[in-house]
């Protein structure tokens, strides 16, 4: 059986994964999204689905990235497609489910 490098489980349908050189084993995906998901730059939640990856940063979602350029450039920034879709934003990651 293999052990889980995140919670130390012995699990004998423990999973590897590699990603981008960096090779672990987790018995869930929720010990793999803890260690290998990117970490939102303005909450710190896990970035699970698709994110917004701008300047070498990633956020959760268009809004968190518009609240960081607000804060940097003093001004607002706008976008209509996070309020249009709340699954496109990661609602479901601000709430606290995966937030670690």
């Amino acid at each position: 059986m293999a052990r889980c490098d995140v919670c130390g489980n012995d699990y004998d349908k423990a999973m590897e994964i590699r990603l981008r050189g960096k090779t672990g084993t987790y018995d869930c995906f929720e010990c793999a999204i803890h260690a290998m998901a990117p970490a939102c730059e303005h909450c710190g939640c896990r970035v699970i689905g698709h994110g917004v990856e701008a300047k070498g940063k990633i956020f959760c979602c268009l809004t968190r990235y518009a609240h960081e350029v607000e804060r940097e450039q003093g001004r607002a920034v706008t976008s209509s497609a996070c309020h249009r879709r709340p699954e496109a934003r990661g609602a479901f990651l601000r709430r606290g489910h995966w937030r670690w």
